[in-house]
């Protein structure tokens, strides 16, 4: 995996939106392009190429699993890293999620502050799991 540096976020609240592009953003410092729902993560994840999908697990249309296994359908997109956020905190739930390239489970609702760095540490896991 390269360096991370864009961040596909969807999310369907958007102050939930608001609050993690602030902290991916401006905190982060990583380029975040977001999308209110699957369907829409979908038109515009080719156009911006990210290095990572941030999402939701229960939106209304697709969930967040459903997006994800939509965009690795699209040529090139096939290994997207992916990261859920879910306010579902079951053990058992959490890993009933994780399917090939999904590198973690980040808790809803999450630290702005922490947000991050939570982002990037699952992201150099998943590197070294790959090595």
């Amino acid at each position: 995996m390269a360096e991370l540096t864009k961040i596909l976020h969807i999310e369907d609240e958007s102050d939930i939106r608001e609050i993690a592009h602030m902290a991916l953003d401006m905190i982060g410092g990583f380029e975040v392009m977001q999308a209110g729902c699957g369907s829409e993560a979908l038109e515009m994840v080719e156009g911006f190429a990210p290095d990572l999908i941030l999402t939701d697990v229960q939106m209304p249309g697709m969930t967040g699993p459903e997006t994800l296994v939509a965009i690795r359908e699209l040529s090139g997109y096939e290994r997207v890293p992916g990261i859920y956020m879910t306010a579902k905190v079951m053990e058992s739930e959490r890993e009933a999620l994780l399917r090939a390239h999904d590198l973690g489970v980040i808790t809803k609702p999450f630290d702005p502050t922490s947000l991050a760095t939570e982002v990037r540490a699952l992201w150099a896991a998943g590197i070294a799991d790959a090595a």
